[in-house]
């Protein structure tokens, strides 16, 4: 009995991977292998909508100008916010991975904090994304002339980069929600509506603005998701600096506002009332960020903001061009 225990603790100590460090460092450890399942895990499907959603609000808007629906260039916008998303995604596993702060996480595969996938391969992959955001983002200036836009591109993707990426990354500096707003709602949707549109209409703004304040509300729920990890490593995001109970209440004021918006849209454009449809997703996930007791219940919560942003994005586009 005593040496079957023995027997035990030594099996256990052995197929133990450790919480910190540099993967790429770490012994190579017995687990079940890395699966197709686990790579789509890693571009963190449930934040899709939150790039999709800018673009849907962004051609609403740009039709208010032009009611032809420009959707070569639509679709172009689309592929930028979707590669730009996922290279983000893989870039952070990379970045965060190689730090030691993804080791005990809750929620999607983190492939780099594993241990068994190489963390060049990774990052190759995150910047092939961005590759390809590039060469899409190149073929709509190409289309629009708008050649000044190379520049807003670039200062996209430095900006994925650095949020997690480099010496002194600002997404540990508790300006992540920073970066959210500006780049996947202001930046996402005014950005669709002027290549399609050359103009910025009240209405691209406003709906740049929700769309700002849903994509920093999925980034709150992450980091509540992770706030204890984040402490223990000396990942300073928002959340960290402010506590539980603050992170819950900007979290419900940036669920909120949107709504406020989409009534102000509504004393012009009647449909946009059917925003407040998204409220169904949208107060389930309320309650589940102030009443969770285990984090992974906060996953359900992400999710459930994203498809709140998606579903509020296809009524302001019905109610601009209907």
């Amino acid at each position: 009995m005593a040496a079957s225990s023995k027997r035990s603790r030594a099996t256990t100590k052995r197929n133990t991977t450790r919480t910190s460090g540099n993967p790429a460092k770490r012994p190579i450890v017995e687990a079940a292998p890395i699966t197709a399942g686990d790579w789509i895990g890693a571009a963190r499907l449930r934040t899709l909508p939150l790039a999709v959603a800018p673009v849907i609000v962004g051609t609403g808007a740009a039709q208010l100008i032009d009611p032809e629906l420009h959707w070569v260039i639509a679709l172009a916008c689309l592929a930028v916010a979707v590669l730009l998303q996922i290279g983000v995604n893989f870039t952070n596993d990379y970045s965060d991975g190689i730090r030691g702060t993804d080791a005990q996480r809750v929620g999607p595969a983190r492939l780099t904090a594993s241990g068994q996938v190489n963390p060049r391969t990774v990052l190759i992959i995150g910047l092939s994304f961005f590759a390809l955001a590039a060469l899409v983002g190149l073929a709509i200036v190409i289309r629009t002339g708008q050649w000044w836009m190379l520049a807003v591109g670039a200062v996209c993707i430095i900006a994925a980069w650095f949020y997690t990426g480099g010496k002194r990354p600002y997404g540990y500096l508790g300006l992540g929600e920073v970066f959210v707003f500006v780049f996947f709602g202001l930046v996402a949707t005014l950005g669709t509506t002027w290549v399609q549109a050359f103009q910025l209409p009240q209405e691209a703004w406003l709906g740049a603005v929700a769309m700002g304040l849903f994509a920093c509300a999925v980034l709150l729920a992450n980091n509540l998701r992770d706030i204890d990890q984040d402490r223990e490593v000396g990942k300073r995001t928002l959340t960290v600096m402010i506590g539980r109970r603050a992170t819950q209440a900007i979290y419900t004021l940036f669920i909120v506002v949107p709504f406020l918006i989409a009534a102000f849209i509504a004393l012009l454009y009647p449909i946009a009332w059917l925003g407040m449809l998204a409220l169904l997703a949208g107060i389930p996930a309320i309650l589940i960020v102030w009443t969770y007791r285990l984090p992974k219940e906060l996953v359900v919560a992400l999710g459930l903001t994203s498809l709140t942003a998606l579903a509020y994005a296809g009524a302001l586009y019905w109610a601009f061009v209907g």
